[in-house]
């Protein structure tokens, strides 16, 4: 039974992966496109802990918190550059 609601997790959060890249690249702002992107590092690290769940490894835990503190300053730093032009004051 969990394995059948981890494959339509898995199903639906890649959905929602694929929806966000074409948000990416049909975007008709930069600021649509920023958001794209933290939704794909969103939906990124969902897909990191399901797979974690699915066989049983604790290693995924782990990379999942590393890939939303990168997903999280990367995601700053590029607002910050849109809207400044520099990132560093």
């Amino acid at each position: 039974m969990i394995d059948t609601a981890l494959s339509i997790a898995i199903g639906a959060v890649g959905l929602a992966q694929l929806l966000a890249m074409v948000r990416l690249i049909l975007g008709p702002h930069t600021g649509d496109r920023i958001l794209a992107l933290d939704t794909m590092v969103i939906n990124a690290i969902g897909l990191i802990i399901l797979l974690g769940l699915r066989w049983g490894t604790h290693i995924y835990f782990e990379s999942a918190m590393i890939f939303a503190m990168l997903g999280f300053v990367s995601t700053v730093a590029l607002a910050r550059f849109v809207l400044r032009g520099d990132i560093i004051e």
